[in-house]
């Protein structure tokens, strides 16, 4: 029998519907050729397994910098603080080991005086004599010379020092040399005495100021007037206790006389009566700490440390104070912990990614806007014109791109540009640069082209020679385009990421992979805290993997000569 449609016999009509089955089955290789080109394409990509990493690697990080940006309870420069003891210098207190020399007023007892006074006190010389002038030496105590002439005492030298309370005028010299006799000759008579402040058994003096110093001074002032520590001036009576405290009738303490000099770090720092009594205990009883507790009850604690090198005792306070949260170790609040100016790691990376792969992007389409034009142009027109664009790109290749960089943004650092328009200047710079190496490459694909078939027809049906360009010669130039632009994502990266670490890129307040790990400029950070700088090394690492997979996929994908 045969088939009544094409005079075929049955058995033979089934065998051919078979063999189409088989020509055309789903498993059939031979199906590929059916596929469009951007099919057949993404199919080489997908098989192949780097350009999948690199593919999925460059989706985290888009959605880790951009996605996370936007969940992160935290803005990109939002600083954390917190509570910290804090030692700060307070004051110095150096001993007088050597004579001082004080004049009385409109008296000249200069350094060349002092110096030949220094050399008749050492031969113990009753006098001396210079420029004329005869000076008489008395020793009115163990530790006080005077110098007269004429009758008239017109300095002293001795190694105590004379001060006076925040708020008083200076004593006068009358005062100053009998003080000092006085104190002078009381401690060469009197046995060492039990220090009037507290010194407990860890080397600590506990001092408290309040409201009864005042009846507590003339406490002090009656019992050192029963005791003879007293001495008249300009027919005034003040007494003296054990601490070198002067007192009047009052006991109002009038000046304090001592062998140690202390002078606050801060010039406008008063430091009270009783907390420089206090540390002048300390320093007699070697005691290394103070607790001061001040008229409103506030408890302050100086420590005493003394400076071998400079023979001073440095008196520093520890405070309370709120301090930005450095370099905090990663906790629950913080994933990454925190940087050198207290804020989250954790977001900078994030925010810090967004501007790495914007500037990438920025930089790479300027480049390959530039390279298109000037490349389509060369390629397309030649003669003369292809002369002169390539000799310009010459011009380009010789020019030394890195430091013409570090040189513009050195300059922007002159000028203290706002640091989103230096971002800007700084993407133009990169892209202007970078144009080269792809107009060569459109140039060479474009010759390749123009003298095709489908360049003759478009030429030949009055098609504008823009629009032959830009329709018809880069739509064919566009696979090696994006190869090319791909490929080159990375490299910009780690450009950016290179100036962004000499401090020529990205500017503090925005974050960028390169200037957080600049923080690696400081060897202690770089070895104690690893969360600083680690992460950004490694998202940058994977990031530019991630583009550099890609391009090799893409490459791969589009060659022709690729095995399907």
């Amino acid at each position: 029998m045969s088939d009544s449609k094409n005079g075929m016999p049955a058995e033979m009509n089934d065998q051919v519907e078979k063999n189409d089955d088989q020509q055309y089955s789903l498993n059939d290789d031979r199906r590929v050729k059916v596929l469009s080109p951007g099919a057949l394409i993404a199919k080489r990509f997908f098989r192949n397994r780097l350009a999948v990493v690199g593919l999925v690697i460059l989706v985290v990080m888009f959605l880790f910098s951009f996605v996370g940006g936007l969940v992160s309870p935290y803005g990109q420069d939002e600083t954390f603080s917190t509570m910290t003891k804090l030692n700060t210098q307070y004051a110095g207190i150096t001993e007088t080991t050597s004579r001082r020399y004080t004049a009385a007023p409109d008296a000249d007892f200069g350094a060349l005086v002092q110096s030949k006074a220094n050399s008749a006190i050492n031969e113990g010389a009753s006098s001396f004599e210079r420029d004329g002038v005869t000076y008489t030496i008395d020793q009115a105590a163990p530790d006080i010379y005077t110098f007269s002439t004429g009758g008239q005492v017109v300095a002293y030298g001795s190694t105590y020092v004379v001060s006076v309370p925040s708020g008083m005028t200076a004593p006068s010299f009358e005062f100053q040399v009998a003080a000092i006799t006085a104190l002078s000759e009381a401690n060469a008579d009197a046995a060492p005495a039990e220090e009037a402040s507290e010194v407990t058994e860890d080397g600590a003096v506990v001092v408290e100021s309040g409201e009864n110093d005042t009846a507590e001074q003339a406490e002090e002032a009656e019992e050192a007037e029963a005791a003879g520590n007293t001495f008249e001036v300009d027919g005034a009576t003040y007494s003296f206790d054990d601490s070198g405290n002067v007192m009047d009738a009052d006991g109002t303490v009038v000046a304090m006389v001592s062998p140690f000099v202390i002078s606050a770090s801060d010039g406008n720092t008063a430091i009270p009566d009783d907390l420089r009594e206090a540390l002048l205990t300390a320093v007699d009883a070697d005691a290394s700490e103070v607790v001061y507790t001040d008229a409103e009850g506030t408890e302050h604690t100086y420590s005493i440390s003394y400076d071998a090198y400079s023979k001073v005792y440095n008196v520093t306070e520890t405070t309370e104070n709120l301090v930005y949260d450095r370099y905090a170790s990663p906790s629950l609040e913080h994933w990454l912990g925190t940087d050198g100016n207290g804020m989250d790691m954790l977001t900078r990376l994030m925010y810090g990614g967004r501007v790495s792969l914007i500037i990438g992007f920025i930089v790479v389409f300027i480049a390959a806007g530039l390279g298109v034009i000037m490349g389509g142009i060369s390629g397309y027109f030649g003669g003369w014109v292809d002369n002169l664009i390539m000799r310009i790109v010459d011009i380009f290749y010789c020019l030394p791109s890195m430091p013409i960089i570090i040189i513009l943004g050195s300059a922007m650092d002159a000028m203290r540009l706002d640091p989103w328009v230096r971002m800007i200047y700084l993407m133009l710079i990169l892209g202007f640069l970078s144009w080269p190496g792809i107009a060569r490459l459109v140039r060479g694909q474009i010759l390749s082209l123009r003298e095709q078939e489908f360049m003759l027809a478009t030429e030949a049906t009055g098609i504008s020679v823009p629009h032959r360009i830009i329709r018809h010669l880069i739509p064919n130039v566009m696979p090696q385009l994006i190869v090319s632009c791909t490929m080159s994502l990375g490299s910009t990266i780690i450009t950016e990421a290179t100036l962004s670490f000499l401090g020529l890129g990205v500017k503090f307040p925005f974050a960028s992979w390169g200037n957080i790990i600049s923080d690696v400029n400081n060897a202690f950070v770089m070895t104690n805290y690893w969360f600083i700088w680690i992460p950004a090394g490694i998202c940058l690492l994977l990031a530019v993997l991630g583009f550099n997979f890609v391009g090799d996929g893409l490459r791969d994908a589009f060659d022709p000569k690729m095995n399907r």
